[in-house]
């Protein structure tokens, strides 16, 4: 479809906000200024035009799927409202980040072949251009193999590298972490403790089979991340595998080492949003205001990436078009994505058009995928 946008309120790659016409063909952005001959026409009088939101970390999709403990739909209904729930947000790009854990349940292997089969039917029929960040649990020795035959297969588009062992013995006694096990995995109490010690075992075995999946991703050109980095010399390891993202850095110190390395840092738009962590790590408002912050991601919430620009901005924590990059421009750079995350001729007409006449809740009133409209609301049509 060919379209012209008119009156638009345009962020440009330079920051600045201009009112002008935006020219899509063929599903990118053919110009500025002029409008061109074109089958549509939208009138955007007194609307933001934004470059679409790039999610890199969003495994909200879980909640779709399972929406209370022990309570299951199919996948395929799930990633269908996931979907609508991520474009009526402005997301055009997303990472759905799949958990491929030791643990059964939820995130153990069956649950992880159910959503490769379940993903690659549905895909072509989702608004979003949705993509599998794999989430490798660390201690999941026995699926190395079939992971570097996904990603020999192409079908892995992000890694990354998952250790949440130590922090379930810190918080067995907590009722609330506890319940999340079992319901997430449906075993008993005694039969999920015998397991996890099991398991823990295989300490020593780790370190070789993340050395493996790293290789072969560096192979394919898979960009990879290590999730919650507790420390600078953790990060500096993954970084010599080649593992150039750091995604949600448990403190300061070791934000500043992967900064220190160049390496994109990761944090969640919940916390941004809320100005607070909710497991008390490192501050999102504080990471961004000293420069520590390149990407936010939905994590658990999506949308808190459209609302956590527009407040960060509206509370002074930064200005509005660094806001943006960190939802849209820093995570484009962060996995090699050089066709979208700014609004520029010959980029991929992935935008997002926003009433913000109200700062306290802007919302999308229309959001383009390559130049098709995949949401619309309020009345804004073609």
């Amino acid at each position: 479809m060919n379209m012209n946008i008119r009156n638009a309120r345009v962020l440009l790659p330079d920051g600045d906000i201009v009112t002008t016409d935006l020219s899509l063909k063929d599903g990118f952005i053919q110009g500025l200024g002029t409008p061109q001959k074109a089958e549509k026409t939208l009138d955007a009088r007194g609307k933001l035009v934004l470059p679409g939101i790039i999610d890199l970390h969003g495994d909200g999709f879980e909640r779709h799927i399972m929406p209370r403990p022990g309570v299951f739909f199919s996948r395929s209904l799930g990633l269908l409202d996931t979907d609508r729930t991520m474009t009526a947000n402005g997301i055009t790009t997303a990472f759905h980040g799949l958990t491929y854990s030791w643990e059964p349940g939820l995130r153990g292997r069956d649950a992880a072949h159910s959503f490769m089969k379940d993903f690659a039917r549905l895909r072509p029929s989702l608004g979003c251009d949705t993509r599998l960040h794999l989430r490798y649990e660390t201690y999941n020795l026995p699926a190395l193999e079939e992971i570097m035959e996904w990603m020999q297969q192409g079908l892995v588009d992000m890694l990354a590298f998952n250790d949440h062992i130590d922090n379930m013995f810190k918080h067995l006694d907590r009722y609330s972490k506890m319940s999340g096990y079992l319901h997430r995995t449906g075993l008993t109490k005694d039969k999920f403790l015998s397991l996890l010690h099991e398991v823990r075992d295989r300490k020593d075995m780790v370190a070789e089979g993340i050395e493996k999946l790293a290789k072969t991703a560096r192979n394919h050109g898979i960009p990879m991340a290590s999730h919650d980095d507790p420390n600078k010399e953790i990060r500096a390891w993954y970084n010599t595998l080649g593992c150039s993202i750091s995604e949600f850095p448990l403190d300061e110190d070791t934000a500043r080492a992967a900064r220190s390395m160049g390496d994109a840092i990761v944090l969640g738009a919940p916390n941004a949003l809320r100005g607070k962590s909710h497991d008390n790590r490192l501050m999102a408002r504080d990471a961004i205001e000293a420069g520590l912050c390149d990407v936010l991601s939905s994590d658990y919430y999506y949308p808190s990436l459209l609302q956590a620009a527009f407040t960060l901005a509206k509370e002074s924590v930064c200005g509005f078009p660094q806001a943006w990059d960190l939802v849209s421009a820093g995570p484009a750079k962060a996995v090699g994505l050089t066709d979208r995350g700014t609004i520029e001729p010959g980029k991929r007409a992935d935008l997002i058009i926003v009433d913000d006449s109200d700062p306290d809740l802007p919302f999308a009133v229309m959001t383009l995928s390559k130049g098709c409209p995949v949401f619309s609301a309020n009345g804004l049509g073609l």
